[in-house]
């Protein structure tokens, strides 16, 4: 993509996105991510029912009269986008490729974060970390994640969640709110996704298209991994053969699903051809 196109394309998405951010997930995304933290605001006189552990005793002794501590919390977060680049986000069939729900998704975010005052930083993941991009805030930041939203090609196109979550436990040292954008189309990273959730706040975005959930019956059609790179022929006229592959997106949708909640991980999955504005207001909203 030549640099004009990028720079047409950042500022399209831009326009579009800001204007999400700032009218619709203002409120939801402020309430629904909270500061983790508590700071010292100031000290007052002491009230009946106030916590005697928040006694300043040396404002105390001063004026010879009981004042205590008061905490606000601290509204400032670290969010940290954890982008899957791997070969399957590239594949869409009725409105969007994946990875453009993915760099919407992104960008909104993104705003939102900025909007809350807080640091915002980019993960991008294959089967290796790809690239780093440290939190910092304002908007000149912001356009430059999208621009590598837009432009980053990964150097691998195979998948392992459990290597960009070990890199999220181990890397990312301070406390953070981590968006897993992704298909989630890899397996055995329940342990890595278990102990991230623990030391961080990990919430999990699917992104699927719907020709991902079944086969049309068009006779005999070959088959590539976007991955791995692989051909396979499928006769798709055969009931049994669409019957099968239904069958395997139900049980894998399913049990990841399920390890999300095992593992206490806020989710919602986004289709390539629905409005994933609403996916992520009723995400916001479950976390109040």
């Amino acid at each position: 993509m030549e640099a004009t196109d990028i720079i047409k394309k950042v500022r399209q998405i831009e326009i579009k996105t800001r204007g999400l951010s700032s009218n619709i997930f203002a409120g939801e995304y402020h309430s629904a991510f909270k500061g983790r933290g508590m700071t010292f605001s100031e000290v007052r006189e002491y009230q009946y029912g106030d916590d005697i552990r928040n006694i300043d005793w040396n404002v105390t002794a001063r004026f010879n009269h009981p004042y205590i501590k008061v905490f606000e919390e601290e509204r400032e977060l670290t969010v940290l986008l954890m982008i899957d680049v791997s070969g399957s986000r590239e594949f869409g069939t009725s409105y969007k490729y994946k990875k453009n729900v993915i760099t919407e998704m992104a960008a909104v975010l993104a705003f939102s974060a900025i909007q809350n005052n807080d640091k915002i930083g980019v993960v991008f993941f294959s089967d290796r970390i790809e690239k780093f991009i440290p939190p910092k805030k304002g908007r000149k930041h912001i356009l430059h994640i999208i621009r590598e939203l837009i432009s980053f090609t990964p150097e691998h196109r195979e998948t392992n969640l459990s290597e960009a979550l070990k890199y999220l436990t181990n890397a990312i040292k301070k406390r953070c709110t981590a968006f897993i954008i992704s298909d989630f189309m890899d397996e055995n990273f329940e342990d890595a996704l278990k102990i991230a959730n623990q030391k961080h706040d990990v919430v999990a975005l699917k992104v699927y298209d719907k020709r991902e959930t079944e086969i049309p019956s068009i006779g005999l059609i070959k088959l590539k991994d976007a991955e791995s790179g692989q051909y396979q022929w499928a006769d798709t006229s055969n009931r049994a053969v669409r019957d099968a592959y239904s069958k395997w997106w139900r049980d894998t949708d399913a049990s990841t699903k399920t390890l999300f909640s095992k593992c206490g991980v806020d989710n919602v999955s986004v289709r390539t051809d629905e409005d994933y504005v609403k996916a992520l207001i009723a995400l916001f909203k479950k976390r109040i």
